[in-house]
């Protein structure tokens, strides 16, 4: 479990004001000193993420931030990481102090109320409190949720914490979702397209496309590996055709004219686009890429912080691609990991790479900033193929005939 990439772990985020005991709490439940603990406030600045397996929770990522109360000379800006931090939380713990109004916190509760994250309250340092009951009284008057009781002290409720954040998580879990979906059954072959350059570190696979053949050999499928100079050759090695054929984004135009009619095309960023976000959305959004013209703007988005690759999908390719169709005079803004824009409105279109390095709450809460705000948002993948005219004959899960 310790090898499970960060993105398909359970997001727990912490939030409260300085000093609620936000960090003792994380320590308290890894076991171990992950953050430092201070009277001092302030003393959590940018979120602190520790990936670990927690007994009845499975692997996770335990994400401690500043507090919303911060009122130092960066205080704005550590407010605003811990915002991003609610972002990719897929479950949320609110530790209360011992004052009387609790209305941050119920601003805070309302925020992930519609990002539909389910949250945990909690009183911190209960053990420490003259009148805990009588506080704990006052936050459930005021925030609507009874709180439980924890102290890092002497693990105090740190056991029932635990269950319940395994209790939450497995109730807002819904049905599981699987890179392929209804693609492949147990048995079939499977062409995997995959371009050794400047973007492939050398003696690596990329992370998609390593979670794509690490599912189909768990489906039982017979996959196949080749470069796309390979795939003429690789395709007539078969006596019968394969049940699926799926490319690096990139080389979408290419491999479509090698690949017969009768057999399934996709790419890994299409796949992720399904596994990570709204595949119907980005679609809808790619239709964007019609009414381009010289005079408008696109944000591409990377969910990793690579260096540039001197043939960079984000950075190089694509605007190229967009260039070419709509005019030099297209404007192309870059951003790779937390760099995303809170206000998008100067955006003609979003284009947000496959996000294999985010979870899924992270990409859908960005896909829902942008609908918000009226942006049109699409991925790597679905936009190369809208581009290439091959969209309609790209496949992923679900898809409607």
């Amino acid at each position: 479990m310790n090898s499970t990439p960060r993105a398909l772990r359970l997001h727990i985020g912490f939030f409260g004001r300085c000093n609620a005991g936000k960090s003792s709490l994380i320590n308290a439940i890894s076991g171990q000193t992950v953050v430092i603990v201070s009277d001092i406030a302030g003393t959590t600045t940018d979120p602190v993420v520790k990936s670990m397996e927690i007994g009845g929770v499975g692997a996770c990522a335990l994400i401690d931030t500043a507090g919303f109360d911060d009122q130092s000379a960066l205080g704005d800006a550590r407010r605003e990481q811990a915002r991003r931090a609610a972002d990719r939380s897929d479950v949320a713990v609110v530790v209360c102090g011992a004052q009387t109004d609790y209305s941050l916190e119920r601003e805070w509760l309302t925020l992930f109320d519609e990002r539909k994250v389910p949250v945990i309250v909690v009183l911190g340092k209960s053990d420490m409190l003259v009148s805990a009951e009588a506080t704990a009284r006052t936050i459930e008057a005021q925030l609507g949720r009874k709180p439980l009781m924890v102290s890092s002290v002497g693990r105090v409720g740190i056991e029932a914490l635990v269950a319940e954040i395994a209790k939450v998580a497995e109730e807002s879990k819904g049905a599981e979702q699987t890179i392929l979906g209804d693609l492949v059954k147990e048995g079939d072959r499977v062409v995997l397209v995959m371009p050794q350059d400047a973007q492939a570190p050398k003696g690596r696979i990329i992370l998609p496309q390593v979670q794509t053949l690490r599912e189909l050999l768990d489906r039982g499928c017979v996959s196949v590996c080749c470069r796309p100079d390979e795939l003429a050759q690789t395709l007539d090695s078969f006596t019968t055709p394969p049940s699926l054929v799926i490319t690096d984004s990139q080389v979408f135009a290419q491999v479509a004219k090698v690949v017969p009619e009768g057999v399934r095309l996709t790419s890994f960023s299409v796949l992720m686009a399904c596994y990570k976000g709204d595949s119907e959305a980005f679609v809808e959004g790619a239709k964007a890429l019609d009414s381009l013209t010289e005079q408008s703007r696109v944000l591409i988005a990377e969910a990793c912080t690579h260096a540039p690759a001197s043939e960079d999908i984000g950075r190089v390719k694509l605007p190229r691609m967009l260039r070419s169709r709509v005019g030099e005079g297209l404007t192309v803004d870059v951003v790779g990991g937390a760099d995303f824009p809170a206000d998008l409105t100067p955006y003609d279109l979003v284009i947000h790479c496959g996000a294999c390095m985010f979870n899924r709450r992270h990409v859908l809460s960005r896909l829902d900033s942008a609908s918000t705000q009226g942006v049109p948002m699409t991925n790597y993948g679905i936009a190369i193929a809208h581009l290439t005219a091959i969209l309609d004959r790209v496949v992923w899960p679900n898809k409607e005939a």
